[in-house]
């Protein structure tokens, strides 16, 4: 008993889900998503199989409308489901059965599809999908944006609960992930949804950085002693041996095991200039 979204960002090419509900955990049952393949939300009397086997069926050159059509075929309880498919070119197949409870329904456009059933109001799937097309960033912020606008029109009517954003990459292995957070269960779900997202992007955002990793994290907000690991690696990575060695130290003055890191990052490749720095 959910509402949930499932869209593509046009821009990049990533897939994703957005769900909330009153239901404990539901973020390993209804989001499923794979790179390069195609997207699902499968809910309301949840059905694990119309995510599993929908990926595989896509992978293999099913449609989402032939996906769907197929794995409601197999179902003898199809009309207390509801599920909405996307593929990377941004086409949707939605179903929302006769048994759903009410209210239910579902509604789609380009690159997205909006579904809910148990909800307080019939406009909560058309407040999601008007707001993934008003909302700006990137694809798990938008995906954010939707489901506040389904709560905002009261939601799932028993309260509050589970949430969860999944992001796959455009292309890339089955297992890649570019955003994959859930909160189990509160009140509060969606707003520490968000908190988690927007900390998840930045951890990313620094991560890929080639330079100025420090003065990121501290605008992204990020914990003080990563933020000081961030100014060594920067250090390092502009060449300033004498600095980075110096941020090391004051690492190691906190804990010994910060050198071990170091020493285990100067194996990787994307890091050369460690290796100098160590040799003190």
């Amino acid at each position: 008993m959910t509402y949930s979204v499932v869209a593509r960002d046009a821009s990049t090419g990533e897939l994703g889900v957005g769900v909330q509900t009153q239901a404990f955990n539901t973020g390993a049952a209804v989001p499923w998503a794979r790179p390069g393949v195609g997207a699902v939300a499968t809910q309301s009397f949840t059905d694990r199989r119309y995510g599993w086997r929908g990926l595989e069926l896509m992978e293999a050159g099913a449609s989402p409308a032939e996906a769907l059509d197929r794995l409601r075929a197999d179902d003898e309880l199809v009309e207390m489901r509801q599920v909405a498919i996307i593929d990377p070119a941004g086409a949707v197949a939605q179903h929302t059965g006769a048994a759903c409870i009410p209210a239910a329904g579902h509604v789609s456009d380009v690159d997205w599809a909006a579904q809910g059933n148990m909800l307080a109001s019939e406009r909560a799937w058309h407040e999601m999908g008007a707001a993934f097309e008003r909302a700006e960033g990137t694809l798990a912020q938008r995906l954010l944006a939707a489901l506040d606008a389904a709560e905002a029109t009261g939601g799932d009517w028993r309260g509050r609960g589970g949430a969860a954003i999944l992001v796959v990459p455009a292309e890339g292995s089955a297992w890649e992930r570019v955003i994959d957070l859930r909160v189990e269960e509160g009140d509060g779900s969606l707003v520490e949804l968000r908190r988690l997202v927007d900390r998840a992007e930045a951890y990313r955002e620094t991560n890929r950085a080639s330079r100025g990793r420090a003065e990121l994290g501290t605008q992204r907000g990020l914990p003080e002693r990563y933020v000081e690991w961030l100014a060594f690696l920067d250090a390092a990575a502009d060449g300033d041996v004498a600095v980075a060695r110096e941020r090391l130290r004051a690492l190691e003055a906190v804990h010994p095991g910060w050198r071990g890191y170091a020493r285990a990052m100067a194996m990787h490749p994307d890091f050369p200039a460690l290796g100098e720095i160590l040799a003190e």
